[in-house]
């Protein structure tokens, strides 16, 4: 052999791979066997030699630089040779998915060791190539895969990128598409030519869905529980809607689900075969084929291994009981439940199961085997990953205590409520054993996510027109944590709106445990111009809110803030009525409100079931100070029914009332009480509904009434249709409520769109004052966030 440095520079390039990687690891053998013998100093025994230098070499091409090879290796010039440290180096090269092979040598040399590290570096990507893509724009395929020219050659993420492909199609309706890769790879230049080759087959719309060999079930509940299905009249928006389109990944599940269905209703031996498919040119019939077998009911329940419960305690909130229907699904329910009526007593070594076995006839015997373990309290409560939120912030969200049972529901809890906050990315809850027995400590383990954030964007709407804004708000804040000002649990906000009809700018701070305890504070400063409140005068507010809301109950909160404005009426016309006129000006409002409210809804955005009921009550002035002596009430309330097919009935009134006191003179115009609009008669222009000037133009009144009924219903994933009719009447006076009744019914759409949510209603007086036209009017509203 010429000497070592020659062999690798000249011979390496030439010979094949693995032959390569042999002559290096010889020559790294030799170096070791032999190199002691010519005179080198020794290293003492015990002490890891020296790191001296690293030489990075190349088996083929150098697709990747020395920089970066260096970059993700802890070996160091200067630093021990560790072998561990190695082969973790070894592991951080593959996982950069720039490497097929690598190989990494100690050399001693004088006073230590020289690290050699051999390199075989994959293929890079020179094309990527799309052959039989017809149908559809080849662009648009190029954006569904990873694969670019100059990218390392790796065949995980070519089959993930065939995966998209296929995903792509069946979201245009070819459920026969089939995808498949193939790579050409060249050795000497360590450069690979990718083709996608794509059979697209035939466009696939479903015409409709056909069950054959159902009795017991019907064919409406077996169309309920799939998605597969035609388009139908109720979907004008289809574009929205993927269900027509056929889709082999989506009949896969539709089987699981009907397979699912059948055995919760007790047919265990029910059987779903993947369905036909019959063309029609490009549109398909599906029809499923069902094998139901007989329906099971439960033998015999036995339960066994209970001493902290009674036999009785435990099957009476046990959905399995003799004579009923079998179902797999009741039986997992009732393991949870005999789970959570455990745990709730701190047996958290618990474990129970279920066995069956058939009886006889069309019956099936359950069997419950319970293992108790021991009961366990809480020694202590032990929080990691916090890097940002104080221990506090995390401690007054776990429902459990030291020395208290170790009570798994509530842990679990707490662990949704920890979740809930949206400081963490992840929250994670388990036992730990202690030294001491009948004792557990409560690992708390969270990983922080960012918590603030930057929002701006635009909207319109049907009352506010044209508008944009700006928001900067912190979810985790601390106003005396500085310089980072996070992790006290404060909610922070600035916002600025400006529109063609209105202004405001809003800064605003909540510190949700005032005091550390669960009372809710907050202080708000704002200033708001409207011009949308009417077509002849502006309407100015600036000042302060204080507000504090402490929960009562499970569905029950109450609230009491303050709060000092300045309002003015400003930009009079010069037409207005002299009931208007005399409006102009600045008045200063110094109010105390109260108001509690019960709410049992399911969900705060699309309430399917419950009923939520707010009673408001204000006074202003007289002790108070400020130039307004007013005081009021409201009460609203709504009740929300979940129908069939998704259907939701809504009942909503509202009753208000304002007045003077302490020698006021009058409301004023901005504090008296208006309907008509979005909100409340989508019939009617905005506040128009109501007493009204020799102008016509809107005054307000001193009380009101109003009523809606809605339904709301599905159309396709995230779009529902409505109707509604509204109804009610504004008074002049105090305590009346006796004014000219207007009402209106219509049609309206709601769309859930990742723009931002949309809201459309059209609506005809069905009766109003002399006041209001009886033409329809639109109401809705966008909003779009960047």
């Amino acid at each position: 052999f010429p000497p070592r440095e020659t062999s690798l520079r000249v011979l390496l390039p030439l010979m094949p791979m693995k032959s390569r990687i042999l002559l290096t690891a010889l020559l790294a053998l030799c170096a070791t066997l032999f190199t002691p013998m010519q005179g080198q100093a020794q290293q003492p025994a015990g002490v890891p030699p020296t790191v001296k230098g690293i030489d990075v070499q190349f088996a083929g091409p150098a697709q990747i630089s020395k920089e970066k090879v260096l970059a993700n290796m802890r070996t160091r010039v200067g630093r021990p040779y560790n072998e561990a440290v190695v082969e973790e180096d070894i592991r951080n090269l593959y996982n950069t998915g720039n490497v097929s092979n690598v190989r990494i040598f100690g050399e001693p040399v004088a006073d230590g060791v020289k690290v050699i590290v051999v390199i075989q570096a994959k293929a890079s990507i020179t094309e990527v190539i799309l052959n039989g893509v017809e149908k559809v724009k080849a662009n648009r395929i190029r954006k569904e895969i990873s694969a670019k020219p100059g990218d390392a050659l790796n065949e995980a993420s070519l089959e993930q990128d065939r995966q998209k492909i296929l995903a792509y199609y069946a979201t245009k309706g070819f459920g026969d598409v089939d995808v498949k890769y193939t790579t050409d790879v060249n050795e000497k230049t360590s450069s690979a030519r990718v083709t996608f080759t794509i059979t697209e087959g035939a466009k696939t719309i479903v015409r409709s869905v056909k069950f054959e060999g159902n009795s017991a079930v019907k064919t409406a509940d077996l169309k309920k529980a799939i998605k597969t299905g035609p388009k139908t009249i109720m979907s004008p928006m289809s574009f929205f809607n993927k269900q027509s389109k056929l889709s082999n990944d989506q009949i896969e599940a539709d089987v699981t689900a009907l397979r699912d269905l059948y055995q919760s209703r007790g047919y265990m031996d029910a059987q779903v075969a993947a369905p036909r498919v019959d063309r029609a040119g490009s549109k398909v019939d599906v029809v499923f084929t069902i094998k139901e077998g007989q329906q099971y009911h439960v033998g015999k329940v036995t339960i066994s291994g209970a001493q902290v419960f009674t036999l009785d305690e435990l099957t009476k909130r046990a959905k399995i009981k003799t004579g009923e229907v079998y179902s797999p699904q009741a039986m997992r329910a009732d393991v949870k439940m005999i789970q959570d009526m455990y745990g709730a007593r701190g047996y958290i070594d618990f474990n129970a199961g279920a066995q069956t076995s058939p009886s006889g006839g069309k019956t099936m015997d359950v069997a419950f085997n319970i293992d108790e373990g021991v009961q366990s309290y809480v020694e202590h409560i032990n929080i990691t990953g916090n890097t940002r939120t104080k221990d506090k912030v995390i401690r007054r969200e776990i429902a459990v205590a030291p020395g208290e049972v170790y009570n798994t529901v509530r842990v679990d809890a707490s662990k949704a409520r920890l979740m809930n906050l949206n400081y963490f990315s992840k929250v994670e809850t388990y036992p730990a054993d202690t030294l001491i027995p009948g004792r557990k400590d409560l690992n708390v383990q969270v990983e922080e996510k960012r918590t603030g954030s930057f929002n701006f964007g635009a909207g319109f709407s049907s009352i506010d027109s044209l508008l944009g804004f700006v928001e900067i708000t912190q979810g985790n804040f601390d106003a005396l944590g500085w310089p980072r000002f996070t992790g006290a649990g404060q909610k922070f906000r600035i916002r600025a709106q400006y529109g063609t009809r209105r202004k405001d700018f809003i800064i605003s701070l909540t510190e949700p445990y005032f005091m550390d305890r669960e009372i809710s504070v907050g202080a708000e400063l704002f200033y708001r111009e409207a011009s949308f409140v009417s077509s002849v005068y502006d309407e100015r507010r600036y000042g302060v809110a204080l507000n504090a809301r402490k929960r009562l109950g499970t569905f029950t909160a109450g609230h009491v803030g303050y709060r000092l404005e300045n309002i003015g009426i400003q930009n009079v016309d010069e037409d207005a009525s002299q009931t208007i006129k005399n409006e102009e000006g600045d008045r200063l409002k110094s109010e105390l409100n109260t108001g509690i409210t019960y709410d049992t809804r399911d969900s705060v955005f699309l309430t399917r079931r419950g009923e939520k009921l707010t009673l408001e009550a204000y006074v202003a002035g007289g002790f108070l100070g400020g130039d307004t002596d007013i005081y009021g009430w409201d009460l609203e309330g709504a009740k929300y029914f979940s129908l069939p097919w998704d259907g939701i009935l809504i009942f909503n009134g509202q009753i208000a009332n304002v007045t003077t006191w302490s020698g006021g003179d009058r409301v004023p115009i901005f504090d008296r009480l208006y309907l008509g609009g979005s909100n409340n008669l989508r019939g009617f222009k905005f506040r128009d509904v109501g007493p009204k000037d020799e102008d016509g133009e809107p005054i307000g009144g001193q009380s009101l009434w109003r009523a809606t009924v809605e339904y709301t219903f599905p159309i396709a994933d995230k779009i529902r249709g409505a109707f509604f009719y509204d109804v009610g009447s504004v008074s002049a006076d105090a305590y009346s409520f006796s004014g000219s009744v207007n009402s209106d019914a219509g049609i309206g759409v709601r769309l859930d769109l990742p723009i931002g949510p949309i809201r459309i209603d059209y609506g005809i007086p069905i009766s109003s004052d002399e006041f209001n036209d009886s033409s329809g009017k639109f109401n809705f509203g966008i909003k779009y966030d960047f």
